[in-house]
């Protein structure tokens, strides 16, 4: 798990690298694609503002209030709660490749945070899953999964993240999951008793 999560990061590291230069064609080829939004800009705006920075801000004071009044779980649930801080932390490094958006924006583009803050979510809902109800797991893997490609299409339908953005935030989420689950001690989760 330890070599996968290296692995990831450093994927993520040199995605940025890349596509901090020109835009590479496949980003120009889905921004072509994509046109007008396929009349479904308006669609996209209402999910994008769900599925954007604020779930991960909710799903944190989630799991603090749950750490609070379920005592013997306390423990797990906060370093759930930090799991998800420290995913959510990969947005930090946009300034680090100074990538445009496809549009006029204030802010640089790689990774997506929106993106960035649903697999963040995502990702530590798989985790409590494996150490709490085991037998829902592939059902929040694939929650998490179809969050993250919805989020995704929305940004992309919304002309303000290139598809690479995208790859990348996942990437970052999968990649810093995985190490910091790692040295919090979340995975592997137990096993589930007879």
């Amino acid at each position: 798990m330890r070599s996968l999560g290296a692995a990831l990061v450093i994927a993520f590291i040199l995605l940025g690298l890349v596509v901090s230069g020109p835009v590479p064609d496949v980003d120009r080829f889905v921004a072509d694609t994509a046109g007008d939004g396929l009349g479904l800009r308006s669609v996209a705006s209402v999910v994008t503002v769900v599925l954007g920075p604020i779930l991960p801000a909710v799903a944190v004071v989630g799991l603090l209030v749950a750490a609070a009044l379920v005592r013997p779980r306390a423990g797990l649930l906060l370093r759930a709660a930090l799991l998800l801080a420290a995913c959510r932390a990969v947005s930090l490094v946009k300034p680090l490749f100074e990538r445009a958006r496809p549009t006029d924006y204030p802010d640089f583009s790689f990774p997506s945070g929106h993106v960035v803050s649903v697999a963040s979510v995502g990702f530590t809902a798989v985790v409590l899953c494996a150490w709490l109800a085991r037998e829902r797991v592939r059902m929040a893997v694939l929650v998490s999964a179809s969050a993250v490609v919805l989020a995704a299409l929305c940004r992309v339908l919304l002309d303000v993240h290139w598809l690479t953005d995208l790859v990348g935030a996942t990437l970052g989420v999968l990649g810093v999951g995985l190490l910091t689950a790692l040295a919090l001690r979340l995975l592997p989760a137990p096993k589930p008793t007879a």
